[in-house]
C-alpha cells in the first residue's frame, strides 16, 4: 500500500478518511479465507470496523485482537422481520462472541403500518441488550420508505436511544443517496451518528456522503475507496 502523505491540519488524510469506513462483507457465500482477508485489509488501512454476519464474529474478533479495528455485525438482517426477542438474543450472542458494534434492521412492515410503538420497542430491545457493551446503528432501509416514513424512522431511532441511524442493508432495492443522508441528519441533529451504506464504491461517493452529514460509511469497496484517495492529487 502506498501511504498518503498529504495532510490537513496535521492529520494524515489516509487515516482521516479510513476512520469513517466499516469494511463490509455480508454475502451469503463469504468464505473463511475472505473474512480473514477482510480483517487483514481493515488492519492495513485502520478502518473503523469490519462488518460481518454473526456467524463470523468470533473469527473476526480473534483476527483483530490487539488492533484498533472493531467488529461490527448485523441483527435481524436483511429483512428486519424477526421478532424483538430474537433480535435481542442475536445481539447478546454477538457481543459474547466479540462484537462491539451492532447494525440492526428495523421492523419495516410495522413502520409502514403505522405501528410506531412496535418499531420503537423493537429498537429498544436491541439497545437494551447492547447497553454499555456495544454501540447500536439502526438500519431503516430508505429505499422502501417515503420521506415521511424516513423521518418517522429516524425519530423513533433517536427516541429508542440508539447511537446511529443507517440508510440501507445493501440487499434491498437501493442504497444510500445524498438526499437521504441530508434528510436523516436533519432529523437526528448533530448528536447522533448517520451511516451511509449501499452503493458507496468510490472516494468521490464517500466524500459526497460525508459532506451530506454521514459520520460512518458502510462499504464492501473500502480498499478501492482508499486507493481512489491515494491517487487523487487534489486531496
Amino acid at each position: 500500500m502506498r501511504e498518503v502523505r498529504s495532510t490537513r491540519g496535521g492529520i494524515n488524510l489516509n487515516q482521516q478518511y479510513a476512520a469513517y469506513i466499516d469494511h463490509t462483507l455480508l454475502k451469503a457465500d463469504a468464505t473463511k479465507e475472505e473474512i480473514i482477508q477482510l480483517c487483514e485489509e481493515a488492519k492495513t488501512y485502520s478502518f473503523a470496523s469490519v462488518c460481518v454476519n454473526p456467524a463470523w464474529v468470533k473469527t473476526a474478533a480473534e483476527i483483530l485482537t490487539n488492533s484498533t479495528v472493531k467488529v461490527c455485525t448485523v441483527i435481524g438482517f436483511p429483512l428486519g422481520a424477526s421478532t424483538s426477542t430474537v433480535k435481542a438474543f442475536e445481539t447478546k450472542n454477538a457481543i459474547e462472541n466479540g462484537a462491539e458494534e451492532i447494525d440492526m434492521v428495523i421492523n419495516i412492515g410495522a413502520l409502514k403500518s403505522g405501528d410506531d410503538e412496535v418499531v420503537k420497542k423493537d429498537i429498544e430491545a436491541v439497545v437494551d441488550s447492547a447497553k454499555g457493551k456495544a454501540i447500536v446503528k439502526v438500519i431503516i432501509e430508505t429505499s422502501l420508505l417515503n420521506d415521511q416514513e424516513k423521518r418517522k424512522a429516524c425519530e423513533l431511532t433517536r427516541a429508542a436511544g440508539a447511537d446511529f441511524v443507517k440508510t440501507s442493508t445493501g440487499f434491498s432495492t437501493g442504497g444510500a443517496t445524498v438526499e437521504d443522508v441530508k434528510l436523516m441528519r436533519g432529523v437526528v441533529g448533530p448528536e447522533m451518528g448517520v451511516k451511509a451504506s449501499g452503493g458507496v464504491r468510490s472516494f468521490d461517493d464517500m466524500k459526497q456522503m460525508i459532506e451530506a452529514g454521514a459520520t460512518r460509511i458502510g462499504a464492501s469497496s473500502g480498499v478501492q475507496i482508499m486507493q481512489g484517495l491515494q491517487s487523487n492529487s487534489e486531496y
